[in-house]
């Protein structure tokens, strides 16, 4: 495996983003779970 070097600023902006992408992908799942269970409003009722 090659070795690279980064700033720390940079490393740690990079980390938040692969965090932030764990918890989209966690969301998401969640949320085709509850459209599979049939946990979901019509679309009408999100309006009012």
């Amino acid at each position: 495996m090659e070795m690279i070097s980064l700033p720390k600023q940079e490393y740690l902006d990079l980390r938040k983003k692969v965090e932030l992408d764990e918890e989209l992908l966690i969301s998401l799942v969640r949320g085709l779970e509850d459209i599979r269970a049939g946990r979901v409003k019509p679309f009408k009722e999100l309006n009012s």
